[in-house]
């Protein structure tokens, strides 16, 4: 079974658009965060397994 750190997922920015794979922790970091480009809040619905 996979840790949440070795997860990959996809991440896509609503506002911006921009598109990043990323890993459990930074998932994390960006739901806690926004969006590391432009700052746009995001929610779950912006990431997709990878």
């Amino acid at each position: 079974m996979e840790s949440e750190s070795m997860k990959e997922y996809e991440f896509t920015c609503p506002a911006c658009g921009q598109q990043i794979e990323i890993n459990g922790p930074m998932r994390t970091a960006i739901l806690s965060n926004g969006c590391p480009i432009c700052s746009t809040s995001v929610s779950d619905d912006s990431f997709a397994p990878a």
